[in-house]
C-alpha cells in the first residue's frame, strides 16, 4: 500500500479505488483488443515476513467460511480474521506477444490514475479533477478520461 500526501488524500483514495480499478480493466481489455498482446491475470498474495504457515492457511480457510457463513458466524469469522496477519494483494496483468512476455501491476496502474502526478512513487495526492467535491460524488467522465490515458502509456512503454 502506498503512501498518502494526507488523511484526506488517503480518505479520497478509499472512495476512488474500486472505480479505478473498474475503469483500468475496462480500458486494459479495449487496449488488448486492438493489439498483439494477449492478455490474463494473476492474483498474488504476499504475506508479511512474520506470516506463519498455520496463521497463512487459517486465514485462507476462513476466508472460504466467509462465502457461506450467517450473519452471525460473519461477524465471529471477521473478528478472528482481525487478528490474524493479512496478505497484501498484487493484481497483476500477464502479457504475451510471441515470444515477449510482460507483467504490469495493476494496482499500480491505479494509483497512477488517482494520483496528481503521473506516477505510482512517493506519496499520492489525489487528482482533485476526479471528484465532484461539491455533489461529493466521482466525476466519472474525467476517471475514464485519465484512465485511458494511463493505460495506453503502460501499452507505449512495452514496445
Amino acid at each position: 500500500m502506498p503512501q498518502f500526501a494526507t488523511a484526506q488524500d488517503q480518505r479520497y483514495a478509499q472512495a476512488l479505488m474500486q472505480p479505478a480499478l473498474i475503469r483500468i480493466i475496462d480500458n486494459i481489455r479495449k487496449q488488448l483488443e486492438g493489439s498483439d498482446w494477449k492478455g490474463s491475470y494473476r492474483d498474488d498474495m504476499l504475506w508479511p515476513p512474520d506470516a506463519t504457515a498455520e496463521q497463512k492457511q487459517q486465514y485462507l480457510a476462513i476466508q472460504e467460511m466467509l462465502e457461506t457463513a450467517t450473519p452471525e458466524e460473519h461477524d465471529q469469522l471477521q473478528a478472528t480474521l482481525s487478528q490474524l496477519p493479512s496478505p497484501d494483494h498484487r493484481y497483476t496483468l500477464c502479457l504475451k506477444k510471441q515470444d515477449q512476455q510482460q507483467e504490469i501491476d495493476v494496482w499500480q496502474l491505479c494509483y497512477r490514475l488517482c494520483n496528481t502526478e503521473d506516477t505510482s512513487e512517493g506519496a499520492i495526492a489525489i487528482d482533485p479533477r476526479l471528484l465532484d467535491l461539491e455533489l461529493g460524488d466521482i466525476d466519472w467522465i474525467a476517471l475514464d478520461q485519465k484512465a485511458q490515458r494511463v493505460v495506453k502509456g503502460a501499452f507505449q512503454d512495452l514496445d
